[in-house]
């Protein structure tokens, strides 16, 4: 990295702490941000996956999902950008409005904000895997678990294709549909999603849509990337 990388960087981050609330560089006393709040043994979540009928490799999944039927949603369709190999999977559970008219995932304000995000635990776009359930926006703008049964079976094996070392899953339509629990409920420990075998790591966090709505909740967004750092650690 160049020293006007290290620059971009290095203000990215300064300005998520800024956002999230981080008002002093030092306390009185030590403290270990990366350590882990006392939680109940996380559940082991395994969607049902019919595996005779699912995509065998991300080539035939990006297929599938460009073929899922969105009710109310156009011919566009959005699918995952970055690195499926980057080791850390960003899920959401559907394009934001303007996205179709970019023609990428997360491109407006909300993107922005997830940029500073990635930027404050040493990452970007080119670096993750972001990716979402439904692949265009429905008419009503929510995700119906009956209706959308079939993109959520699709996601779970997403995620078992892609076999992050850590999957973050962004807001509370991704969190249900993937552990079947609210995103507040979810939200400060690690849960392990079962797939062929193996156990990806998740941890659920705002939406970027919501903490722009609600910028009080920046401060528990950051409390999720630390222990997101901490698992990556």
């Amino acid at each position: 990295m160049n020293a006007g990388d290290a620059a971009e960087a290095a203000t990215s981050a300064l300005d998520w702490w800024r956002l999230a609330g981080v008002d002093m560089v030092a306390a009185d006393t030590p403290r270990n941000w990366l350590a882990r709040a006392a939680a109940p043994p996380p559940p082991m979540v395994s969607p049902a996956e019919p595996a005779d009928s699912l995509p065998a490799d991300l080539a035939a999944l990006r297929l599938a999902l460009a073929a899922l039927p969105v009710a109310g949603a156009g011919e566009e369709r959005l699918m995952p950008e970055g690195d499926p190999a980057a080791g850390l999977m960003l899920l959401l559970d559907m394009p934001d409005g303007d996205d179709a008219l970019e023609g990428r995932l997360l491109a407006g304000p909300a993107g922005r904000l997830l940029d500073r995000m990635l930027g404050a635990i040493g990452r970007d776009r080119a670096s993750v895997y972001l990716a979402t359930i439904l692949p265009a926006r429905p008419a009503g703008g929510q995700l119906d678990r009956v209706d959308a049964a079939p993109a959520i079976r699709l996601a779970a094996r997403h995620v078992a294709l892609a076999a992050p070392r850590a999957l973050l899953l962004c807001g509370d339509g991704a969190t249900r549909a993937l552990l079947g629990t609210s995103m507040l409920a979810a939200r400060g420990r690690i849960h392990k999603i079962n797939h062929d075998g193996g156990t990806v790591p998740a941890i659920a966090t705002f939406h970027p849509c919501r903490l722009l709505e609600q910028p009080a909740q920046k401060a528990g967004a950051w409390a999720d990337l630390r222990l997101l750092l901490g698992e990556f650690g």
